[in-house]
């Protein structure tokens, strides 16, 4: 009977429930949210799915899956070194059609004045006492989308790389409701009805000369820029190139979605519950939000303005697609179109 009681002591004492906290269950309620949030509502599934079992693989106390040698460990060594949001942005490359943007250059200025949000947390960080670096890695979640805040913030302050990247990751997944409201305080209803004219046809040779140049022009001007925008634009020529139809596919989805799960499987692991659980995470989804509210906001204001210098051929709510949370926040824009 002693030996029956021992065996029962040794198993509990080995079981997780020994190292379970109250933290560790707090961030398992997380998960679970965040995984409701994508099956039960369908807010970026492909995206808050692996994240949020990610967060609870994690934070199942003793099973190591993180630790040196632990699967989750090596799993981020893709993400700790940069590899996977290079990846992505080969896949968004892709996937993006930038016709749009070389009919109608103007557009370019809309994508520009949406970062406004990412000065205002910028300062913002600074101000609630993040360093500088710090502060960069919190604001780049209002002008970018996950991928690149994670590239950011691993080159600058891989400390606080779990709250910036489900910061990031979740308005990118909250996009349908954080940017209407937004738009419709900025825009009247005869603003939203505008219908804008029809974009001139985009030649074959420009769309191919588009990523080639871009990427010199990048590379020349700011050389930091070329493994994003470099592989981004690499991702687009074999798209309009047409003799890598195979690349392209292979581009667009194996690896695009071979990519995503790894990436947001150890962006989850990041979300433990000794490091997640503190004021500076509160703080880092506050900024994050405020970075989101402001970059739409400075989009729509510019294109109130592109709206008056066209002479009201210019729909203002597209400067709210600026914020580029790829591709929801121009999606986002054509359904508040489409209702109006």
């Amino acid at each position: 009977m002693d030996i029956y009681i021992q065996s029962i002591g040794q198993i509990l004492t080995s079981s997780g429930f020994a190292g379970l906290t109250g933290g560790h269950v707090v961030m398992l309620l997380v998960a679970l949210t965040m995984l409701y949030l994508a099956i039960g509502k369908g807010f970026e599934p492909l995206l808050l799915v692996p994240i949020g079992f990610g967060c609870l693989l994690v934070n199942l106390p003793l099973s190591g899956i993180m630790d040196d040698g632990g699967f989750l460990r090596y799993v981020f060594f893709g993400t700790e070194h940069e590899i996977y949001p290079v990846i992505i942005f080969m896949g968004i490359g892709a996937l993006t059609d930038f016709a749009p943007l070389l009919a109608n250059p103007v557009t370019f200025l809309l994508g520009a004045a949406a970062q406004f949000g990412v000065f205002i947390a910028l300062f913002g960080a600074m101000v609630m006492g993040f360093s500088v670096k710090e502060a960069a890695s919190i604001a780049i979640i209002g002008g970018a989308d996950g991928p690149t805040s994670i590239y950011l913030t691993m080159k600058l302050a891989p400390q606080i790389l779990g709250a910036v990247a489900v910061a990031a990751y979740s308005y990118m997944s909250l996009v349908p409701l954080i940017q209407p409201p937004v738009i419709k305080m900025f825009t009247t209803h005869e603003d939203r009805k505008i219908r804008m004219d029809s974009l001139r046809p985009v030649s074959k040779l420009e769309k191919i000369l588009f990523p080639i140049v871009t990427t010199m022009a990048a590379g020349l001007i700011l050389p930091a820029s070329v493994p994003l925008v470099g592989i981004l634009m690499f991702g687009n020529l074999v798209r309009e190139c047409g003799v890598t139809d195979r690349l392209s596919l292979a581009a667009q989805n194996e690896i695009l979605n071979a990519t995503t799960i790894f990436l947001g499987l150890s962006v989850g692991a990041t979300m433990n519950a000794e490091h997640f659980l503190t004021v500076a995470t509160l703080k880092i989804v506050v900024l994050g939000l405020v970075a989101f509210v402001f970059s739409t906001a400075g989009g729509v204001w510019f294109g109130q303005v592109l709206k008056k210098w066209s002479g009201g051929k210019i729909n203002p709510m597209i400067g709210a697609a600026g914020v580029s949370a790829v591709p929801m926040a121009a999606r986002v824009v054509q359904r508040v179109a489409q209702k109006e």
